[in-house]
C-alpha cells in the first residue's frame, strides 16, 4: 500500500521509473536492476526519486563499484504497480 504522503499527493511514477521497477516484480528478492534494456545504466536521478518517493530502497553495497546503488522494490513500489493495472 502506498504511504499517506503518496495518497495525498497522488504522486504517480514517470515513464522513467516505471520501466525501472517494473523489472523489479520478476527478480528474486524485487531486484532492481542497474542497466536498462539496452545495456544503459539507469539514471541515478531516476532511482534515488524512487528510494524518495518510498518505492525502492537500498539493498547492499556493492564492493567492485560503490557507486552502484543496488535497490529492491519495497512493498509501497509494488502497491504502486498494482494500482496502475
Amino acid at each position: 500500500m502506498a504511504s499517506a504522503d503518496q495518497v495525498s499527493t497522488g504522486q504517480k511514477p514517470t515513464a522513467a521509473q516505471l520501466r525501472y521497477l517494473r523489472r523489479g516484480l520478476k527478480q528474486p528478492g524485487g531486484k532492481l536492476p542497474l542497466f536498462d534494456e539496452r545495456g544503459q545504466l539507469i539514471s541515478a536521478s531516476t532511482i534515488q526519486s524512487c528510494i524518495k518517493a518510498g518505492w525502492a530502497v537500498p539493498w547492499f553495497e556493492n564492493p567492485i563499484k560503490p557507486d552502484w546503488l543496488v535497490c529492491k522494490l519495497t512493498p509501497e513500489g509494488r502497491a504502486v504497480l498494482e494500482d496502475l493495472r
